[in-house]
C-alpha cells in the first residue's frame, strides 16, 4: 500500500511549543485605568502623543504588569468604559512594548468559552485601542507566507500580509473580556483590505487596532475590528474584519435575503485545497484556531472536520489576480460558507469598469467567498 503524502496526514499534529507560544498577560481593567490615569499622560488632561508617528515605545510610562501593557489616555478621551452599540466615545491609548503571543490567547478564549468561566460579556464596547510600533517584516515568513497562499516571491506585501502581521495585536483586543463577543463561536463574517501604496519587506510597520460600530444582527451581533498599519506616521495600509457573535434569540437586525442565490459565473480555475493548508496557513499566519487545525476542535466547534481559513481564502483568490493589482486598491469580500478540509473549490475573475468582481464556489455552486476590487 503506497505511504500518506504530508497532505493526507491528520491535522492534529500541533505541537505544544506552537500552541503555547510564550507568555501573555491580560489586558486587565487595573492595566486599561493605569493607562487613563497615567501621571503627565493625559489622564490628568495633559499633552499627548499621536503614537502612529514616529517615535518609541520606551518613551511612555510602564503601567501595569513588567514588560507589559504602555499607554496613555488619548486626546480628548474618557475612563475608557464600554460604550453602548453606535455610541462613538474617544479612546483609551494603549501602547504594548511588542507583539503579543497568540497561543495563550486562545487558551484564554477556549477557557472562556467553558460554561462557569467565561462570565458575562459587556453589552457596549471598551473605548481602548491598542498599538505597538517599529513592526520589522520577517523575510523568511513572508516567503513562506507567499508560497502557502500562492503569491509570487518578492519584496512587495501581498495586500494580505499586514493583516497577519499585525494579528496578534487584533486578537489581544478580542480575547480581552471588555470585548463584546466571545472569540469562541464567532464567526468572521467580512474583512475590508484598503492598500493606500504598496508596502516593501524594508517597511517597518506601526500598528494600531480598535473596535468600532457594534451592531445587531438577525443572528447576533456584529462589530467591526479596525487595523491600521502607518510608517513614519503615514497610513499606508487598513483592514476591517467584522465578526458575528451567534446568540439563541433575535438580534433585532436586518434580515438577510434568503432568496435563491444566483447561479454561479462559469469557473476560471479550479483548486484543490488540502487538509495541510490548515496547518501551514497556522503556522505562517499565527492564527492557530483549532478550527481550522485541528479535527476534534472542529468538532468541539460544530464542525465535522477542519475548515480553511477565510482569510487564506482571500489571499489565494488575491494571488490569483496578483498580475493585474494596481498600486493603490480597496479589496472587500464577504465570507458566506466555510471551505471544509479537503475539499476543492471553483474560482471565477470579472473584470469591472474599476477593477474585478470575484468569487469561490463548491463543487455545487454555493459561494464560498464573494469579492470586489476597486
Amino acid at each position: 500500500m503506497a505511504g500518506r503524502s504530508r497532505d493526507d496526514e491528520p491535522a492534529d499534529d500541533l505541537s505544544v511549543g506552537e500552541l503555547i507560544d510564550g507568555p501573555t498577560e491580560a489586558l486587565t481593567p487595573e492595566i486599561l485605568a493605569a493607562a487613563a490615569n497615567s501621571p503627565g499622560h493625559g489622564g490628568n488632561g495633559g499633552p499627548t502623543r499621536d503614537l502612529s508617528g514616529p517615535g518609541r515605545p520606551g518613551d511612555l510610562t510602564a503601567v501595569g504588569q513588567p514588560g507589559g501593557a504602555r499607554g496613555r489616555r488619548a486626546a480628548g478621551g474618557t475612563r475608557g468604559g464600554p460604550t453602548a452599540p453606535g455610541q462613538a466615545a474617544a479612546r483609551t491609548r494603549v501602547e504594548l512594548a511588542g507583539l503579543p503571543a497568540a497561543g495563550p490567547l486562545y487558551r484564554r478564549a477556549l477557557l472562556g468559552a467553558l460554561p462557569g468561566l467565561g462570565g458575562r460579556r459587556d453589552a457596549g464596547m471598551p473605548a481602548v485601542e491598542l498599538t505597538v510600533g517599529g513592526v520589522a517584516v520577517d523575510p523568511e515568513r513572508l516567503a513562506d507566507y507567499d508560497r502557502v497562499c500562492g503569491f509570487r516571491l518578492a519584496d512587495r506585501l501581498p495586500a494580505t500580509f499586514p493583516h497577519v502581521m499585525g494579528f496578534p495585536l487584533a486578537l489581544r483586543l478580542i480575547t480581552a473580556p471588555q470585548f463584546p463577543i466571545p472569540l469562541a463561536g464567532v464567526v468572521h463574517v467580512g474583512n475590508r483590505i484598503t492598500v493606500h501604496r504598496p508596502v516593501t519587506v524594508a517597511d517597518r510597520l506601526d500598528f494600531t487596532t480598535w473596535e468600532e460600530n457594534l451592531r445587531p444582527h438577525d443572528r447576533g451581533r456584529q462589530v467591526d475590528v479596525v487595523l491600521v498599519a502607518t510608517v513614519a506616521g503615514e497610513e499606508v495600509w487598513r483592514g476591517v474584519s467584522t465578526y458575528l457573535g451567534r446568540q439563541r434569540g433575535p438580534g433585532g437586525g436586518e434580515r438577510r435575503d434568503r432568496g435563491a442565490p444566483p447561479a454561479p459565473p462559469a469557473a476560471t480555475a479550479r483548486w484543490p485545497v488540502t487538509p495541510r493548508v490548515g496547518v501551514r496557513y497556522a503556522r505562517v499566519s499565527g492564527d492557530h484556531n483549532p478550527i481550522h487545525t485541528s479535527r476534534l476542535g472542529a468538532r468541539l466547534l460544530g464542525f465535522p472536520r477542519p475548515i480553511a481559513h477565510g482569510m487564506w481564502s482571500k489571499a489565494r483568490c488575491l494571488a490569483a489576480l496578483e498580475s493585474r493589482l494596481p498600486e493603490a486598491y480597496t479589496v472587500d469580500v464577504s465570507f458566506k460558507l466555510p471551505v471544509p478540509l479537503p475539499g476543492t473549490v471553483a474560482f471565477d475573475a470579472t473584470p469591472t469598469g474599476s477593477g474585478w468582481d470575484f468569487s469561490l464556489h463548491d463543487p455545487r455552486g454555493r459561494p464560498h467567498l464573494v469579492g470586489a476590487i476597486r
